[in-house]
C-alpha cells in the first residue's frame, strides 16, 4: 500500500500553489511563536560605562524627541500647547520646573527590559490603570519606527497622556530622575522589580514590559550635557544619553 508524504494528503496529490501556501503559513505561526515567547524574552548581559556622572538609557529602542522642561511643562507641537510633566508622571511631585524629557519608542523587535539609567535609590513608585490602552501608532506610524528604524515624533499623541503607565522616582546624591513607562494597546503587563526605598545600581534590570511600549525619562536638571539624539538607537543600561555636569 503506497505511504502519503509531503505533498500529498491521504492519495491525493496537493497542487504546487497549495503546498507553498501551507509551507508559508508554517513559517509565519513558527515565526509569531518564536517571537511571543523567545524574542520578547531574551534577556542579554548589559554592561554599563563606569563613568558615575552618566545617565543611560532605561531601555532599548529608538529616540523619538529631546525636550526641554520649562517651568514643569513640555511644549508638544502636536497639541500647540505645553503639557504639564505632572500630566504624563500622573504622580503628585514634582522634582523640579526645570530639566529634559527624552522619549524611547520600544518596538517589538527591542528587548523589552528596562534598566536603572543610573545608581541610586528608588523613591517612589506610582502605578496609574486605565480602562483601555490606546494604540500607540496608526499603521504607517508603525512600518516606519519598527521596519525602517526612523523615527517619529510622538510627543502629544493620546496613548502618551491617557495609556496605563508606571512612574519611577529615582534619586541619588547629585539628581532626580522619573522614568514614565507607558504601556501600548497590546502589552501584557508592566513587572516590576523593584520596590520603594531601594537601592539600584546602574543599569540594574527593574522592570519588565510585555509588547511594545515607550519609556519616558524626565532629569530634573538642566545641568546636563545632552548625549543622544532624536533617531538614535539606544540600548538599556548600556548606552549614555546624558552626562551631569554638576
Amino acid at each position: 500500500m503506497p505511504v502519503p508524504i509531503w505533498g500529498t494528503i491521504g492519495f491525493v496529490k496537493l497542487p504546487g500553489w497549495l503546498k507553498v501556501a501551507l509551507g508559508v503559513g508554517a513559517t509565519v505561526a513558527g515565526a509569531s511563536w518564536f517571537l511571543r515567547h523567545v524574542w520578547f524574552y531574551r534577556d542579554p548581559k548589559r554592561t554599563p560605562p563606569p563613568d558615575p556622572d552618566l545617565i543611560l538609557a532605561p531601555c532599548d529602542g529608538k529616540v523619538v524627541y529631546i525636550r526641554p522642561v520649562v517651568q514643569g511643562t513640555v511644549f508638544a507641537e502636536k497639541l500647540g500647547r505645553a503639557i504639564p510633566i505632572t500630566e504624563i508622571t500622573r504622580a503628585d511631585w514634582q522634582a523640579s520646573d526645570e530639566g529634559w524629557l527624552i522619549g524611547i519608542y520600544m518596538s517589538p523587535f527591542d528587548v523589552h527590559f528596562n534598566y536603572a539609567p543610573m545608581s541610586g535609590t528608588i523613591q517612589r513608585i506610582v502605578y496609574t490603570p486605565t480602562r483601555a490602552n490606546l494604540p500607540m501608532l496608526d499603521l504607517w506610524e508603525y512600518i516606519r519606527m519598527a521596519w525602517f528604524r526612523q523615527a517619529v515624533d510622538l510627543l502629544g499623541k493620546r496613548f502618551q497622556l491617557e495609556n496605563e503607565r508606571q512612574t519611577l522616582l529615582l534619586e541619588n546624591g547629585k539628581v532626580r530622575l522619573a522614568m514614565v513607562e507607558i504601556a501600548d494597546k497590546f502589552v501584557n503587563k508592566i513587572t516590576t522589580y523593584v520596590r520603594e526605598g531601594q537601592a539600584v545600581q546602574a543599569g540594574q534590570k527593574i522592570a519588565f514590559i510585555g509588547r511594545g511600549s515607550q519609556v519616558d525619562l524626565l532629569i530634573f536638571t538642566r545641568q546636563i550635557e545632552i548625549l543622544t539624539r532624536v533617531g538614535a538607537q539606544v540600548y538599556g543600561g548600556q548606552t549614555p544619553v546624558a552626562r551631569l555636569l554638576e
